[in-house]
């Protein structure tokens, strides 16, 4: 019965630690802006699935889709909007982050991925504004234009500090790689 059991085992040849890393203010920092890119997205799908059925929102920015919502009275809630538009508005910040990902790779390589991050962060605060004071559709596109990119360029840093942590020797790798 217990014949296909699987055992896993850490095994030290050494009494002494194997890495010089230690977990710091500044490493663990690290780690939580690091994780912030799939953080924003997770966020963003909630946010913005919610907000694109509230009625509010719909008169106010798409009224011809608040009316054939009002004008169907199935209760069937998936595909139920048909509007390029509103496929705009949601899709615009994935597109936005895909493309400015690539653009913030030669970023950080000339600039550093402090910097990156940082146009990263400007940007989305800039998005996040323009998008809490629209006034009209073309705003709201513009603000989650605005967001994609600094999700790109967020997301982009994040790689860059990950594949430098892998592919360093263990006794240059921060506490977090090295256990």
């Amino acid at each position: 019965m217990l014949d296909n059991l699987a055992v896993g085992v850490i095994v030290s040849t050494s009494g002494d630690k194997e890495h010089q890393g230690k977990m710091t203010l500044f490493v663990f920092l690290t780690c939580i802006v690091a994780s912030s890119g799939g953080l924003i997205f997770g966020y963003d799908i909630g946010i913005s699935g919610g907000v694109t059925s509230m009625d509010s929102f719909l008169s106010r920015f798409f009224p011809s889709v608040y009316k054939q919502q009002m004008a169907d009275s199935s209760t069937n809630q998936y595909c139920k909007f048909d509007s390029q538009l509103l496929t705009l508005f949601t899709s615009s910040l994935y597109v936005a982050a895909l493309l400015s990902s690539f653009l913030a790779s030669t970023v950080t390589r000339m600039f550093g991925r402090k910097w990156s991050m940082f146009a990263g962060g400007i940007t989305f605060l800039l998005g996040s504004t323009i998008n809490g004071a629209a006034m009209n559709v073309q705003m709201l596109i513009l603000g989650r234009v605005l967001l994609g990119i600094g999700i790109g360029f967020a997301n982009q840093a994040k790689r860059s500090i990950y594949l430098l942590q892998e592919n360093h020797p263990c006794t240059s790798r921060d506490a977090t790689r090295c256990s």
